[in-house]
């Protein structure tokens, strides 16, 4: 994979991303079976318009969102200190070969880690606490994140003040990845398509 080093949320970390299909939007473009979702052709649209615009069109952002970008370097410092591990964080990951998608994990963890980690309301928290698994929201992009970077394991981390973390650890689903990167290459192909009839 190559990294592109930059600070996540930066000008320059929106340029690296802007047209490019990410780890977090994946479910946008396969569900949880590796079919195609209900949402991909709006994703594809969306991505040609920003490439060709050369600019990511900005969304909302509530309250509970902003507190969940707020707590993430506290949750990260509490992973750490409770794995053991050193949290390395990196801007964007892009893929190998001439397909172009790409993953913001909040940490990769030596040779063979990475880590996701969601500061989310405290009933949603209670609700993962209670589930004890990784939520079914998060497996595209928590196994695109480990399509991209060619890791052995991701971390899912979810983090409420004065509630127990809820660590789960998440090796490849290696079906549901040559799915992804199928369709991922379909939705590449697509885009650039797309982006030289309008363009």
């Amino acid at each position: 994979m190559k990294v592109v080093d930059c600070i996540q949320g930066t000008p320059e970390w929106m340029a690296a991303r802007c047209g490019i299909p990410t780890a977090s939007n994946f479910d946008k473009i396969v569900d949880t079976t590796g079919k195609p979702s209900k949402q991909r052709t709006k994703y594809l649209y969306q991505l040609a318009g920003e490439r060709i615009a050369g600019k990511i069109e900005e969304t909302h952002q509530n309250a509970a969102m902003l507190r969940g970008i707020e707590m993430e370097s506290e949750a990260r410092g509490l992973y750490s200190l409770l794995s053991g591990q050193e949290v390395v964080q990196v801007g964007l990951c892009l893929s190998e070969g001439k397909a172009g998608y790409g993953a913001s994990p909040d940490g990769l963890i030596g040779e063979d880690g990475g880590v996701e980690i969601k500061c989310p309301l405290v009933s949603t928290h209670v609700s993962y606490l209670l589930a004890n698994k990784l939520p079914s929201d998060y497996f595209q992009q928590v196994q695109g994140g480990l399509l991209v970077t060619g890791r052995k394991w991701w971390d899912f981390v979810s983090y409420y003040p004065g509630l127990r973390p809820l660590l789960i650890r998440v090796e490849p689903d290696k079906a549901f990845q040559k799915a992804l990167k199928v369709e991922l290459e379909l939705f590449v192909n697509e885009l650039d398509d797309i982006v030289r009839k309008i363009k």
